[in-house]
């Protein structure tokens, strides 16, 4: 049987994106991971009205990794479920960090994403480079109310 795992980052400790990892794990059967900072975003730190704000500045180099509590450890899975918010219609530079510190090849990575209006668009061919011999999927939006039924269906069609 494949052994899945849910991995996901969450700027604000919680919310949407959280409630949807955990709704997706559950769903799936998989493990639960939290791609944490070492250092936590404040609120400041996440307004992308600010040019000087650190997700506009991490946005803005794309050679940014910010520091992860613990590199991503993939032994034993089959699938991994990526989360994130989208910011600036892709996923943050955290996301790449977490796939740069682990070992994807053979890996099948399906990123979800929330967002209060965007899509995934083409986040999965910007994260593509930070784990080319992953197995990537097109992954899909996890916004609003999540049906724990189509969830699992969802979860075992990847």
């Amino acid at each position: 049987m494949a052994k899945k795992l849910v991995a996901y980052f969450t700027a604000s400790g919680g919310g949407v994106t959280r409630r949807a990892a955990e709704a997706l794990a559950a769903a799936a059967g998989a493990d639960l991971v939290e791609i944490a900072p070492v250092e936590a975003y404040t609120a400041a730190d996440l307004d992308w009205r600010d040019e000087h704000s650190r997700s506009t500045l991490e946005h803005k180099d794309a050679a940014s990794r910010p520091a992860i509590r613990q590199a991503a450890n993939t032994d034993g899975y089959d699938t991994i479920f990526l989360g994130f918010p989208i910011w600036w219609y892709t996923a943050p530079q955290i996301i790449r960090t977490y796939l740069e510190s682990g070992d994807f090849a053979g890996k099948t990575v399906v990123p979800f994403a929330t967002s209060g209006g965007s899509e995934l668009g083409g986040t999965v061919e910007d994260l593509r480079p930070s784990a080319p011999a992953a197995n990537w999927k097109p992954g899909r939006m996890l916004n609003g109310r999540l049906d724990a039924a189509e969830l699992k269906a969802w979860a075992e069609e990847q």
